[in-house]
Parts: C-alpha cells; structure tokens; sequence
C-alpha cells in the first residue's frame, strides 16, 4: 500500500510541528495547513491527498465551516476531526456533516495511525469502486460487458 498523503490543519503551529515530526517518522507523507482556507487551497494543488487531520477550534474558518467545504469540493477526502474537551458536540456535528471520525486532543500517535490507515483505505476503495463503475461504463456503451 502506498504511504497515506495526509495534510494536519491546525492553528497552533508548535502542535503541527510536533505531530509532522511524530507522524513523517510513522511513514506518512505531511502536508500542513494553519487555518481552514489554506487547507482547501493546498487540497485544491495536493488533490492525491487521502486524509485531513482537522482541528474543530481555529480562528476564522472553523473546523466544521472547513470540513463542509472539503466534503463540497473534495468528497473522496476522509476527514478525522481532533477536539478538546470543550467542542465535543463541535466533533458529534462534524460526524453528522461525513467526517471519518473525531478524536480528542491529545490524543496517542498510535490511536490517531490507526484512524490515519483505516481512513485512507477507505478512501481508496470508493476511488476503486468508481473505477470499476466507469470500467463498466466505457464497456457497455461499446456493448462489450
């Protein structure tokens, strides 16, 4: 299996630097975003990106204001939201909105690979699915199935 493209957006840069390191050495490719509207240009260049690693509290664009617009524009993007203790409703919401799943902050490296992994295969078994379907397409419409 390929290494997972993971982008982590969060607004405290000391938190993206620690967990770029922890996961990069875990094997994961790390894009980083500091706000909501930088991930959603950096999606838009990155669009082989597997996973989001969303913050739900940040400034401007919030995290729930950021996953709608990921799940609008980029919807085979599987997004694990990460809260604190005080926007847990914030993480329920963002499941109700397609997010893969939410964890608390801090939260284990080994618990949020797990996630990172199971997210991305997700990811990639909708894409093989559409392949297949267009697969299927292709051969009927030249009456080859």
């Amino acid at each position: 299996m390929m290494k997972p493209l993971v982008m982590l957006v969060d607004d405290e840069v000391p938190f993206v630097e620690t967990m770029t390191k922890r996961l990069s050495k875990r094997d994961l490719k790390i894009i980083t975003a500091f706000t909501g509207e930088e991930a959603l240009e950096l999606l838009d260049v990155n669009r082989n990106t597997d996973v989001v690693i969303l913050d739900v509290k940040m400034p401007g664009m919030n995290g729930i204001e950021t996953l709608e617009r990921i799940r609008k524009l980029f919807p085979l993007v599987e997004v694990i939201m990460l809260t604190g203790h005080a926007t847990v409703e914030s993480a329920i919401e963002g499941m109700k909105l397609g997010a893969f799943d939410y964890l608390m902050k801090p939260c284990e490296v080994e618990q949020l690979m797990v996630k990172v992994h199971e997210a991305a295969q997700k990811k990639r078994n909708h894409e093989e699915k559409i392949r297949e379907a267009r697969v299927r397409e292709a051969l009927s419409v030249h009456g080859l199935e």
